[in-house]
């Protein structure tokens, strides 16, 4: 306690001498908390963690659009569960209590990248000598490596195909997309970013063009076999002359006729054409067209590397959960056991 209050005094005489400017709230008794007030530069630390510290933070941030809105919106949640707790000062054990509630309420994934942009606000805040990096070191959520979403049989797939009625401009687009993202393995942002120009040739193959995941620009394809490309020109045709610039898949709506598709609506007319088709399953949503694209491939006699380069993993080991999907599902154990004690 003495030395709490003797390292005051000492920094109170440095203030009074000009050399520095910092305030201090009172002693709480809380030596955690004591030790997260740190100099501060252009803020008083009597206001604690606030809107426009994040506001800086979020400025601050060299990232693409789409990762600052997730920090905002993670930092977000952060500034209101420190009001509701009543804490302006948070030290670890505050962090550790809020990482906590995220699991308890959020899927692993969003506890996952909510406490990373915490992680990032207190390593920043550190380096600007605002603040303490009371979060250093702290994780977030264990992930499960498995797929969170089920991959369709070949069956299934050519049910919903089946079941679009191609005879508009809305089904002949619907149809190119889910047969796109099906032989492709897209992502519904890569369908969304897609311009008809991303159309083009490689060597005998026509292919599109995408913007990946993570990517500022379109340098891989996805090759187009027949069906597919003739299934794209055919939504196409519907649309008549229009530049190469324009989006390659519209909104057909009277509020948005012509606009660019949001990755909400694809994944929007993907799950209703899996509904329309009988198959309604909380675990079968747009990306389960990428999980049948490495499933189908892998199963037909595609290899793991070619598999890899299908769905542009940068890692193989993330492919790696694919076959070992397969794996499971063709070992016969139970059945030669059944077979063994029930016939």
């Amino acid at each position: 306690m003495n030395e709490v209050f003797d390292n005051m005094k000492k920094r109170c005489i440095m203030c009074l001498s000009g050399t520095m400017h910092t305030t201090y709230t009172k002693y709480t008794g809380g030596k955690n908390r004591m030790n997260a007030l740190q100099l501060n530069q252009s803020y008083s630390l009597q206001a604690g963690i606030t809107t426009d510290l994040f506001s800086r933070f979020i400025n601050y941030i060299d990232a693409s659009p789409s990762s600052i809105k997730t920090y905002s919106r993670a930092l977000k949640q952060f500034m209101n569960w420190l009001k509701d707790k009543g804490i302006t000062q948070p030290v670890r054990e505050d962090i550790l209590a809020y990482r906590d509630h995220l699991k308890a309420t959020c899927k692993p994934t969003t506890t996952q990248n909510y406490i990373i942009a915490v992680r990032q606000f207190f390593k920043w805040a550190e380096q600007e000598g605002i603040y303490k990096n009371v979060a250093e070191n702290i994780k977030g959520a264990k992930l499960d490596r498995e797929h969170k979403k089920d991959a369709l049989t070949t069956g299934q797939i050519k049910d919903i195909l089946h079941s679009i009625n191609t005879g508009d401009k809305q089904g002949l687009r619907d149809y190119a997309i889910i047969a796109l993202a099906v032989t492709g393995g897209t992502r519904t942002i890569e369908l969304q970013r897609a311009n008809i120009e991303d159309i083009r040739t490689v060597g005998d193959n026509t292919v599109l063009y995408i913007q990946g995941k993570g990517r500022e620009e379109k340098t891989e394809y996805v090759k187009m076999p027949q069906p597919v490309e003739k299934a794209i020109r055919a939504y196409l045709d519907t649309r008549g002359i229009v530049p190469a610039t324009e989006p390659l898949f519209i909104s057909h709506s009277d509020r948005n006729s012509g606009g660019r598709l949001t990755t909400k609506s694809i994944s929007r007319l993907v799950k209703n054409a899996f509904i329309k088709a009988g198959y309604n399953s909380d675990r079968l949503t747009a990306h389960s067209l990428r999980h049948t694209a490495g499933t189908l491939n892998l199963m037909n006699g595609g290899t793991l590397e070619e598999t890899q380069q299908l769905l542009r993993h940068s890692n193989i080991n993330t492919t790696m959960i694919y076959l070992h999907h397969l794996e499971r599902a063709n070992n016969k154990s139970e059945e030669r056991i059944s077979d063994a004690i029930m016939n």
